[in-house]
């Protein structure tokens, strides 16, 4: 089956990003009269910011600019994350880049001239607990890395050439690399990025499953040089960065916004490198098993143990299912669901030049917008319940919280998505007790929620630290010492007994959060807190749940640290992730003795 083109799906399987303009005209008018705005803007603020006064009225302008601004932005973003092969999409996408600079550079002397002014000032403010005080809180914190104020203003106009490595990354995966049609029994079985990771990675049938992970990766082996130069070239951009405005190293510099210490990010690392390997080098035994293979290999890793159980489900169906499963987090938070599906949040389809993967964007002053590609298959419910987490987090985060406020750390920003999926997975374990039932249930959480999030992701984060160890002691990186750290980093976690298979290391090509600053440790680290509440809610119901919704409208008020004591999870110890990972060592025995059930049946 050939993927069609984007305007050959159906429309109603298709997201509205008309919601997210700022009126009905152009949006080049649009672009043009925001662009204008932040020049007035300048005029009228700039080097005036002295007194509480000014600076709150300053920022009250500063606010309204910062959405329009971010609303065209994701405008742009959604439109060409749906066809990178669009002509105005590429050309709005282009502009919009090109103006930003522009914006962000008339923007910039807000932040310099509030850190030029006494602290004595700024305390002021923060105590006055004005609306903007925890903004001046933490930008006060920045006052030893700053720069000169005109120094930052080029810095801010430059802002969409930092972006570019990642630009050339997405055009490279998604518009130059041509993968082969793969013949098999037959049939001509169409290769992509979206066709692997939607169905052929973790196809039951092993021979069209292996065929087609070499091929993928032998494709994957053609482009190497150019992305590991692309990616290069965004370390050496971070690493100038660091240096410039005084940081230790690049890892202080990229955790700071995140606001948690070096320990949490090494502890995330090192104690599931260490206590979950061996639980997935059991459960891929249990695949072996299953499967009668005569050996293990990374390519199995991610079949479902029960592929004639696999249930399939449309669109429509999964509809009920995940409103079932997040009932608990009460009326208005499934009406943020149901609108999500009646008025055209999620983009479902399918089509030539789409982005991968799924995501949810969440434009202040919008709704919130879900990208996935259905494939039919029931696991799409967790996708699905896992953006709506994030759909759910930040409809309650803006919704109370200025826009300066909301931008949450990366290190909690998965916990809401991920609980979800805990919840999906403990209502369908509610609706039978049939075993081979709840060995599919079991076995989803384990390849889709945990293998992905405690282990793909993990894995992606313990190569990541390994590549800015490089970076830091001065070195640039090449495909051959990419691959090297990769392989090394794989074959550590998945032991001697799962084999590696030729050029797999490659894996580091597929995934674009290495442009995306320290995110991959932080998926593990939300799910850590997701599990933790997923039972808490479980155990306490309304209570849980009250501690929860109030945790999901802090916005950006709170510290990672403060955000899961209020959920009543203490992560200044190991203690929650020791619980979490032996949690899913129960699961692996739960699955191993449902099989041997089933096979004595």
């Amino acid at each position: 089956m050939t993927t069609p083109l984007r305007k050959d799906v159906e429309k109603k399987y298709t997201w509205d990003t008309s919601d997210v303009l700022l009126n009905d005209r152009s949006f080049d008018e649009q672009l043009s009269n925001v662009v204008d705005e932040t020049k007035s803007f300048h005029e009228q603020f700039n080097q005036t910011l002295t007194t509480k006064a000014t600076i709150n009225n300053c920022l009250d302008e500063y606010s309204i600019l910062l959405e329009k601004i971010t609303r065209l932005g994701n405008y742009v973003s959604l439109n060409i994350a749906t066809d990178q092969s669009d002509d105005l999409y590429q050309t709005e996408y282009s502009l919009f880049n090109k103006r930003y600079g522009m914006m962000m550079s008339n923007l910039s002397f807000v932040e310099s001239e509030i850190l030029e002014q006494d602290d004595q000032l700024l305390d002021e403010i923060i105590n006055d607990k004005s609306t903007y005080a925890n903004f001046i809180y933490w930008l006060k914190q920045e006052k030893p890395y700053r720069l000169d104020k005109n120094v930052e203003q080029t810095l801010a106009q430059l802002s969409s050439e930092r972006s570019m490595p990642y630009e050339l990354y997405d055009t490279t995966k998604l518009l130059d690399i041509k993968f082969p049609t793969l013949e098999y029994n037959g049939e001509q079985i169409e290769l992509t990025y979206n066709s692997f990771e939607g169905t052929l990675e973790s196809h039951p049938d092993t021979e069209l499953r292996r065929k087609a992970y070499t091929a993928f990766y032998d494709t994957l082996k053609q482009y190497e040089h150019t992305q590991a130069k692309t990616y290069d070239i965004h370390l050496q951009m971070e690493k100038n960065m660091s240096d410039l405005r005084g940081y230790k190293n690049v890892t202080e510099y990229l955790l700071k916004p995140q606001k948690v210490d070096e320990s949490l990010y090494h502890r995330q690392i090192d104690t599931i490198m260490e206590k979950l390997s061996p639980i997935i080098q059991k459960y891929g035994q249990l695949i072996k098993k299953v499967y009668n293979l005569e050996k293990i290999t990374y390519q199995d890793m991610k079949v479902p143990l029960d592929p004639d159980f696999e249930p399939e489900i449309s669109i429509e169906e999964s509809k009920e299912y995940v409103i079932n499963a997040l009932k608990p987090l009460g009326e208005d938070y499934i009406k943020m669901v149901e609108d999500a599906y009646n008025h055209r949040w999620i983009d479902f389809v399918d089509n030539k030049g789409k982005s991968t993967g799924a995501f949810c964007a969440t434009p202040y002053g919008s709704h919130p917008y879900v990208l996935i590609t259905w494939t039919n298959l029931m696991t799409e419910v967790f996708v699905m319940a896992h953006e709506l987490g994030h759909a759910g987090h930040f409809d309650l985060t803006n919704k109370h919280n200025n826009i300066l406020d909301t931008d949450v750390s990366l290190y909690f920003v998965e916990a809401p998505s991920t609980m979800n999926e805990m919840l999906m997975a403990k209502s369908l374990l509610k609706q039978s007790d049939d075993p081979r039932f709840k060995r599919w249930v079991i076995a989803s959480i384990i390849s889709r929620t945990y293998y992905h999030n405690f282990v793909t992701h993990l894995l992606e984060a313990a190569y990541q630290r390994e590549v800015y160890r490089k970076i830091e002691s001065g070195e640039s990186v090449t495909a051959e010492k990419l691959n090297t750290m990769k392989r090394e980093v794989l074959e550590s976690f998945f032991g001697e007994d799962i084999e590696i298979p030729e050029h797999h290391e490659l894996t580091w090509m597929r995934q674009p959060h290495y442009y995306m600053g320290l995110y991959p440790y932080t998926y593990s680290a939300g799910l850590t807190i997701g599990t933790v509440m997923a039972n808490r809610i479980e155990k306490e119901g309304q209570t849980a749940v009250n501690d929860w919704l109030k945790v999901l409208k802090s916005g950006d008020t709170l510290t990672p640290v403060e955000l899961a004591k209020k959920a009543g999870i203490d992560i200044t110890t190991d203690q929650p992730l020791i619980e979490t990972i032996d949690y899913i060592g129960s699961l692996v025995d739960e699955l191993e003795r449902l099989t041997d059930e089933i096979d004595n049946k």
